[in-house]
Order: structure tokens, then sequence, then C-alpha cells
């Protein structure tokens, strides 16, 4: 994809500095950047290479404007700009709207509109897909689970029975949501497995990384709320209750019953306990 300069700034609304024609084909980082190639500054460790980059242009603080040796577009956030703008080169490839032989869909699911559902995935009995759906190969929607308008699962994604994804959610490669708690009770030394009869009711506008595994409420759901985002290799238990726009970074593990709050930030490797 080409575009020019002016009308990235104009989607960016930020002030242009420069010439308003230079054509930008991908994005970089100042150490990497090419001519034809727009980067950013975010952090001042880098902020000597202002002057060194090749990059055809730069997003920067108001600050930092009058350091480039070239064209830049002025914003108070430089970070927020680039992950903005980063859509505007995106290569993911585009959804098919298209349902593949291979895939096995029962007969009581419900599919909507311009839904894409890829080769060898299974959409399970009284399973919804919502309009605009994609649901990638491999991939499985369990008996009555409900996937809202606009979600992706990624390939090999795993949906138990009597899950709740929101809309506009992104699930990737290798997921589990909604396998069983872990709920035992000892009677003289051997365990007796506790049915977990709850279920997984994820918000809109959640994303959930790959290799992830959330697990069913025991009785009532684990709930993920609108605008959470996990990274990686995480572990959410049974009956975790996680609030909106929540963070969490690669290899946590959540304990069973545990709250956490809205518009938390948690790094990685984070063990928290239950109840």
């Amino acid at each position: 994809m080409a575009i020019t300069l002016g009308e990235i700034a104009t989607f960016l609304q930020a002030k242009l500095i420069g010439d308003e024609n230079i054509v930008i084909s991908g994005l970089a980082t100042l150490t990497h950047a090419q001519a034809g190639e727009l980067s950013f500054l975010a952090n001042m460790a880098y902020r000597d290479q202002l002057q060194s980059t090749l990059a055809s242009a730069i997003i920067v603080h108001p600050n930092q404007a009058d350091e480039c040796s070239g064209a830049a577009l002025v914003l108070d956030n430089p970070y927020l700009g680039y992950a903005k703008v980063s859509s505007l080169f995106e290569t993911l490839p585009k959804a098919s709207h298209t349902i593949h032989p291979s895939a096995v869909i029962s007969e009581s699911a419900n599919i909507g509109k311009d839904v894409s559902i890829a080769a060898n995935a299974v959409i399970e009995d009284h399973a919804v897909l919502a309009d605009g759906v994609i649901v990638g190969a491999g991939s499985v929607v369990g008996h009555n689970s409900r996937i809202g308008r606009d979600s992706r699962l990624h390939q090999n994604v795993s949906i138990y029975h009597d899950v709740s994804i929101g809309e506009n959610c992104i699930v990737h490669s290798g997921t589990v949501i909604g396998s069983d708690g872990f709920g035992f009770a000892n009677e003289q030394g051997k365990w007796v497995k506790i049915r977990q009869i709850g279920g997984v009711s994820i918000g809109n506008n959640v994303e959930v990384g790959a290799n992830c595994t959330i697990d069913r409420g025991a009785m009532s759901d684990t709930r993920i709320s609108d605008g959470v985002i996990l990274d990686n290799l995480i572990q959410i238990a049974h009956n975790v209750e996680i609030g909106e726009n929540t963070a969490m970074a690669a290899s946590c593990k959540i304990a069973g019953s545990t709250k956490i709050g809205a518009n938390c930030t948690i790094s990685g490797g984070v063990g928290v306990t239950g109840h």
C-alpha cells in the first residue's frame, strides 16, 4: 500500500512539517527505516537517531519537531499515532466471506451474514456466529456458544460449549476457552471431579493472545470485561473476573475466583492467588 504523507496527517489529525506529497509505503524503526517509510519517536533513548534515520518522515512530539532531519508528523502522543497508522499497513489477509467445503457445521447452528469459515473448522449444535465473524482453519466453536459481530478466531482455536464472546474480539491460535476449571474434592485419598457447570463470558473489543487458557466457571461464569487485552501463554482459572481495559503481559497465571479491577496493568510472568 502507498499513501501520501498529507493523507496520513489528515488521518491522524497531526500537524505536518514538510512535503505533503511524500509517498509512504511502509513503517519501520528509526534504525532500519529506508526512503519511503514512516517511523516514530516515543522513547527518548533513540532521540539521536532523528538526525541519522533514512525515514522519509517521523511521528514526533512537539518538543522534538525541530530536531527531525526531514518531514515530520507532530502529535502529543507519537506512540498512539504509530498505533493508529499501523492499521493502514495491515498485512493480514482479508476475510473471504465464504465457507470452506471441508468445514463441518451443525444444521442447528446460526450463521450470520458475511461470515468466513476456513478449512476443517467445526461449528457445533446451536452455536451462533454473528455477522462478519471469521473462523480460522481447524478451529472449533462448541455447543451453544456465541461469537459476536466482526470477531475473529485465528487457526486452531478451541471454544468449548456455553462460551460467549462479544463483538470485535480477536482470539489467536492455540487458545482454549471454556475448558474445565481445576476443581476436585478429596474422598479418602481419591480425587472426585467437581463438574464445571458455569461458562465463560467475554465482552467486546477483547484480544486474547496465542496459547492462552481461560477456564469455565465452576457454577457461575468466568468473566472478561470489555477492552481487556491478554498476551500469549496466560492461564485464567475458573470464576476469575477481569475488569474493563485491563492489560496483562505474557505468562501470567491468575488463580480461581480472583477479581481484577478495571484499567489494571499486569506485567509478564505474574502470578495472582485466588479467593
